[in-house]
């Protein structure tokens, strides 16, 4: 019996890695390719819409300056350009800054959510600033981007030319990638995220899922869909799942760029992924119980997607290091064998080689050190996160368990003069 939940756990693994790779091949065709369209493009922004740039915004006097200092450049008609601070029950003087800025720039306003949008999550203050506002697309960005100054124009640009899109997602990178270990592990991550996942699933499958920030997508989309979900701490990613239920794609358009901070201590992220985590967690099991309820099945094959990586996959791993560690003490009759441990070490390997041929299309980012990080990051960070998606599903079925009611964590920020920008 062990040997077949070895082989079986193994198995998953493998399997895991070879569909990486393949998501890797799709990227770099796409990283190829994707600046092909612009010049003609560009040839199709004559009438422009006009835009409302949805910024929520809890407790962000240590960034919100930096954010709205790059949104005041963005390169976009302002008389077309409506930027929203949703200050949402903060404490401290977020709303003091923010408005600062919008007495020096008209097309920049704060709002205040109000009951029932107050205080309980991004989703709601989202959603109170769709009700006050009347822009054709909605940008979304997180209170710590600093977009670059030609974002918000791919975004709509990608929009007005691609009908079939319901949504247009951009590329973040990692402003304050240098300030410590952890957040030289989160840089290399989001780079394989972005190259290896979005861009390999655009570009073999027409499938991408929407971040929490730097995207642009129709009002009259979040308009048929009745707004954000307030019961999704992965609000991006259950929007993602309705989007396409209604016949869109989403299109992954990396010209657009913005810069963002990640945590810079290990506290800050648990939570952080967690929240991540259970909210994945919860919109698998939300959309695969409504299998048959679901019109464009295009999507079922992303829904397993989430499902394999946050159910099945850290399974495989963490039964496979429990039978080996368990036999170093106790007999199993474990029969591991040399092709056990080949596959072993051919998977690290495997690892090591997608990894560094993602951070290879980022100029700037393979380097010697980052190298020597990627050798580690398989034995640490990798192993971090099996540890975090086992707590995470606990902590979710304890809630559905008991009917407790969702609640939002908030990622704590760090000074800006912390931060190198872009």
């Amino acid at each position: 019996m062990a040997n077949i939940l070895f082989y079986s756990a193994l198995s998953l693994i493998w399997l895991m890695l070879l569909y990486h790779m393949f998501l890797m091949q799709g990227g770099y065709r796409h990283f190829k390719t994707y600046e092909r369209v612009i010049t003609k493009w560009e040839r199709k922004m004559d009438h422009l819409p006009t835009v409302s740039v949805f910024i929520p915004a809890h407790n962000e006097e240590m960034v919100i300056s930096q954010t709205l200092k790059a949104m005041a450049c963005l390169h976009y008609p302002k008389d077309k350009l409506d930027i929203i601070v949703i200050n949402d029950n903060s404490s401290d003087q977020t709303g003091e800054i923010a408005q600062g800025f919008a007495e020096k720039h008209p097309f920049i306003r704060v709002i205040e959510t109000s009951p029932p949008n107050r205080g309980i999550g991004k989703s709601s203050a989202l959603n109170e600033a769709l009700a006050q506002s009347d822009g054709e697309i909605i940008v979304v960005y997180d209170a710590d981007n600093t977009p670059e100054r030609m974002a918000v124009w791919h975004l709509v640009m990608g929009l007005l030319n691609d009908p079939l899109a319901g949504a247009m997602v951009g590329k973040f990178r990692v402003s304050n990638a240098e300030r410590t270990w952890l957040t030289r592990f989160i840089n290399i991550e989001t780079i394989c995220f972005q190259w290896m996942a979005q861009a390999g699933r655009w570009n073999w499958f027409k499938v991408a899922t929407i971040p929490g920030t730097n995207f642009a997508i129709h009002r009259h989309i979040m308009e048929q869909l009745g707004g954000w979900d307030v019961k999704a701490l992965a609000e991006d990613t259950e929007l993602t799942v309705r989007v396409y239920d209604l016949g869109y794609y989403i299109r992954f358009f990396p010209a657009a760029i913005t810069w963002e901070q990640e945590p810079e201590t290990l506290g800050v992220w648990w939570k952080q992924r967690t929240r991540w985590a259970r909210g994945n967690q919860y919109v698998v099991i939300k959309f695969l119980t409504q299998f048959f309820k679901l019109k464009r099945k295009r999507i079922i094959f992303d829904l397993f997607y989430f499902f394999f990586t946050y159910f099945l996959f850290f399974f495989g791993v963490i039964i496979s290091n429990m039978l080996f560690v368990v036999n170093l003490f106790y007999d199993l009759h474990l029969q591991i064998g040399n092709v056990a441990l080949i596959l072993w070490g051919l998977a690290f390997l495997l690892f090591v080689a997608e990894v560094a041929i993602a951070l290879s299309i980022e100029r700037t980012e393979m380097t010697r050190k980052n190298f020597l990080y990627i050798l580690l990051m398989y034995f640490t960070y990798s192993q971090m996160w099996i540890l975090l998606v086992m707590y995470s599903l606990f902590l979710e079925i304890k809630r559905v368990l008991l009917g407790q009611e969702v609640t939002w964590y908030k990622t704590e920020r760090f000074s800006e003069k912390k931060v190198e920008g872009n």
